[in-house]
């Protein structure tokens, strides 16, 4: 039997990490094993489903590299195919019309409150007879559509992560709403848990992989499965991704959805490089960074814990300088350069680039911090606390006049390695003061900061575009 998995979003809102990791992790049990790797979006929530949210999650999980071998189903084409399986529980009395009001239902649970009991379905309109259905019919009322759940029912299933598992048809808070309210003859907007059971059997999912937040779900689902005489996926339920306090990841933690991390600058390799890890150890012998090829060779459910997963945002970084130091000077300005026209800066030529993100490389844990480290290149710096308490030591300002003596003296293109610490020698020995005193007090005029990479290098990239000696000229 060929592996057949699925992702199945709501496009109510763009794609969260937790999705993208469920997706992950569907994905590389399918490549694992040779299966396929599918997405619906399950857009049957009118109000709150928008076409941008279904090209966000579907754009999200491209960027991650997680391709699909099918083109995506939108659930919403399914309505009638959903709505025929409720119309055969209906006719083989395995689902019936209640026709309590939402005001009833309210009333029921405010009493079971006052009991300090669970809120649950009563089942009050289970075995209404023929007569008392007319009645409610005659007064306009609307209905939904219950699905029986017997009490005594024993729900069981070996679930890949967490073993053997079990519920108790009385723990699954009575009859099972499997469609919206409509008026009595009709059948209105099928819910989640059929819609799922249907859509999953007609798609041929052999493998329901979710977060653990669904077990209930699956306990109910098993039930459809068998009423609806259809063959029964195998569950994987993952652990939830918490944060530092160890409660579910939500929007209260600021970045959740992958959108965020890609402004925030984040590879795509690093960001699914750690999604793995969020609940899956590697096999001894292999490191923690690796593609998607190498985990999909490696996964196995095994080797996901039950536990929930604490996202650790110094390994993602650590990871993703990983990514970025290991990038060729191509790629790495591929990345940057856009960056940089955004910002309204004139590129120089390709070459001096390429120099700039050599020298940029070793101190990025972020894309976007290619942004604000190559910011002195191209706009004057304003003097930091620290560059201007340098410029203030005694004889700073002095060496760097002597230094633009010195540099006036001397004509060229550009500024060779040596050339330059020949020319420091040079203006260090005629001022009469310590090169160190020198070099310090340049890196503050040229950078306005104590702070940055190699000066010799950085000096050379600002005299090529003529923007050392301005600068020097503005701090004296």
């Amino acid at each position: 039997m060929k592996v057949r998995v699925r992702l199945a979003p709501s496009p109510t809102g763009t794609l969260h990490i937790g999705t993208a990791r469920t997706a992950l992790f569907n994905w590389l049990y399918a490549r694992h094993l040779g299966g396929d790797f599918l997405v619906r979006i399950e857009d049957t929530d009118k109000e709150r489903s928008k076409s941008e949210y279904t090209k966000n999650i579907l754009e999200g999980l491209n960027w991650l590299g997680i391709n699909w071998d099918e083109p995506p189903v939108l659930q919403s084409k399914n309505l009638s195919a959903h709505q025929d399986n409720i119309k055969i529980l209906l006719d083989q009395g395995l689902a019936y019309r209640c026709f309590a009001t939402e005001e009833e239902l309210e009333e029921m649970r405010a009493a079971q409150k006052s009991q300090g009991k669970p809120p649950r379905y009563d089942n009050r309109h289970r075995d209404l007879s023929q007569n008392e259905q007319e009645a409610f019919k005659q007064k306009g009322r609307t209905a939904v559509v219950r699905f029986r759940i017997d009490n005594e029912a024993f729900i069981e299933w070996d679930d890949l992560i967490r073993g053997p598992m079990s519920w108790k048809g009385e723990d699954l808070g009575g009859d099972m709403v499997i469609s919206r309210r409509a008026p009595a003859e009709e059948i209105g907007e099928p819910l989640y848990n059929l819609a799922v059971v249907s859509d999953d059997s007609a798609m041929g999912i052999t493998h329901v992989i979710r977060g653990e937040d669904h077990i209930a779900n699956t306990a109910k689902q098993i039930l459809l499965y068998k009423a609806m005489k259809l063959n029964i996926p195998k569950f994987a339920h993952t652990p939830l991704i918490l944060n530092k306090e160890g409660r579910k990841l939500s929007k209260r933690d600021g970045v959740t959805s992958i959108n965020d991390f890609q402004e925030l600058g984040y590879t795509s390799e690093a960001l699914v490089n750690y999604m793995a890890l969020l609940g899956w150890s590697v096999p001894e012998g292999m490191e923690e960074r690796f593609t998607l090829q190498e985990a999909a060779k490696a996964f196995s459910f095994e080797r996901v814990n039950k536990a929930g997963a604490k996202f650790d945002w110094d390994k993602l970084n650590w990871l993703n300088a990983q990514v970025i130091h290991g990038w060729s000077n191509e790629v790495l300005l591929k990345n940057l350069s856009p960056l940089w026209v955004q910002s309204g800066w004139q590129l120089p030529p390709k070459d001096w680039c390429i120099k700039l993100v050599e020298l940029l490389r070793p101190s990025l844990i972020l894309i976007k911090d290619g942004l604000n480290q190559a910011s002195p290149f191209f706009e004057e710096p304003t003097l930091q606390e620290d560059g201007n308490k340098q410029l203030q030591q005694e004889g700073a300002k002095e060496s760097i006049k002597e230094l633009l003596i010195q540099l006036d003296k001397t004509p060229w293109d550009g500024i060779q390695s040596n050339q330059a610490k020949e020319i420091l020698a040079i203006t260090a020995n005629s001022a009469g003061i310590k090169k160190g005193l020198l070099m310090k007090s340049l890196r503050a005029a040229l950078l306005g900061t104590m702070n940055g990479p190699d000066l010799i290098t950085t000096w050379g990239l600002l005299a090529r575009i003529g923007k050392d000696r301005k600068r020097l000229i503005s701090r004296v």
